[in-house]
């Protein structure tokens, strides 16, 4: 009993340094991924439709990213950035680690939902005077969002769990605010599964945000 009003009072002392961190990783998760989709969306679009010249820029971007350990792309613009003159935040860095991340992963899942459409589809577009623009707006993508939706759905969660790694640069995002309540009142089970909560909440509501999305464009 001791125990566990020991745990709930430590848990209050706490509640603003636990707040902040847990503010900190829904910013740079939600920065992360609305940017990297929209990212992702454009590079799907050039590797699918675009010319050889403009696809080449876009493959390089996501084969290179997508081989990289998203710990290492952290790092690399944390401290890559300052090298080239341009001067970020810890917190910036850490986001532009996880856009890039992220829009690589969104390119090929664009890409791939975009090319599993039959090409009839665009032809059909053609013959009722549709332009590519038109086709691609009211006829193709809204096909490619019933396949991208959930394949997003994890990319996104996998965002927000990946946002653990900007505590190696010093942002101070839920897992370190947790790291440093732990160090104060040696609790570490009890701390480590409350974070462990926060986390499933986020991703429980990208989830939920998800499914309904499919809801909405599910074909009746």
């Amino acid at each position: 009993m001791y125990e566990s009003q020991s745990c709930w009072h430590e848990l209050w002392v706490a509640r603003e340094t636990l707040w902040e961190g847990f503010q900190t990783s829904v910013a740079c998760s939600v920065l992360a991924i609305i940017c990297g989709t929209l990212i992702g969306i454009v590079a799907g679009l050039v590797l699918t439709y675009g010319k050889f010249w403009m696809r080449l820029p876009f493959r390089l971007y996501v084969d290179l990213i997508r081989g990289t350990p998203v710990f290492v792309l952290v790092l690399a613009c944390f401290y890559m950035a300052p090298a080239l003159g341009w001067q970020i935040s810890a917190f910036q860095a850490g986001v532009l680690g996880l856009t890039l991340f992220c829009g690589s992963h969104v390119a090929e899942i664009v890409r791939g939902a975009l090319q599993a459409i039959p090409r009839g589809q665009m032809e059909a577009s053609k013959a009722i005077g549709l332009t590519f623009h038109q086709a691609l707006g009211y006829v193709l993508l809204p096909q490619a969002l019933r396949q991208i939706l959930p394949t997003w759905v994890n990319s996104s969660t996998e965002i927000v769990k990946a946002s653990t790694l900007l505590s190696v640069i010093g942002v101070a995002e839920l897992l370190l605010s947790t790291q440093q309540v732990i160090a104060r009142t040696f609790m570490t089970l009890e701390f480590y599964l409350f974070a462990g909560l926060l986390f499933f909440i986020i991703n429980y509501s990208i989830e939920l945000l998800g499914r309904h999305i499919e809801k909405r464009v599910a074909l009746p």
